[in-house]
């Protein structure tokens, strides 16, 4: 049997034909006008949500601290496990903020660029869903959004 040795990019390449695979040539197709109106409002609303996200990622990472060593009281264990756990995800999460952030130019150029970012930036979501024990409303949340970003993939070049 060979060995074959993939790298990350390779992997990452793979699900993203697998995913166009299912999301753009399996699945129903969204009618032109409304993939028209998604590609039009899809860097507005990336950076909106930017906008409203960093204030909460502050607060996130201050309530962390502040209820962080109240979880001692549960015990060690939890309060370890919960406090990188946590800590762990916020992180991820911020990583994909920073994506994201670094998506807007090329969305609004319709650059492909830009696309990969945002597809990016909602895989490395879906890690925080799970450090964060969402893993139903992960994949729910992380199938819905790659539909859609799928669904305009080939306005962006």
């Amino acid at each position: 049997m060979a060995d074959k040795k993939m790298d990350f990019n390779s992997i990452l390449s793979q699900l993203e034909d697998t995913l166009e695979l299912y999301l753009v040539k399996k699945a129903p197709n969204l009618p032109k006008t409304i993939k028209d109106l998604i590609v039009v409002l899809t860097p507005w609303f990336t950076l909106l949500g930017i906008i409203f996200s960093i204030p909460l990622v502050f607060v996130a990472f201050g309530l962390s601290t502040l209820i962080g060593p109240l979880s001692v009281i549960t015990g060690p264990l939890p309060a370890i496990s919960y406090g990188a756990g946590y800590t762990f995800a916020m992180l991820i999460l911020a990583f994909a903020l920073v994506l994201d952030a670094l998506a807007i130019p090329g969305l609004f150029k319709r650059q492909i660029k830009g696309w990969k970012f945002i597809y990016w930036a909602t895989l490395v979501s879906f890690v925080s869903n799970i450090f964060s024990f969402n893993l139903f409303g992960g994949i729910i949340g992380t199938l819905v959004s790659l539909y859609f970003i799928f669904q305009i993939k080939s306005y962006y070049k």
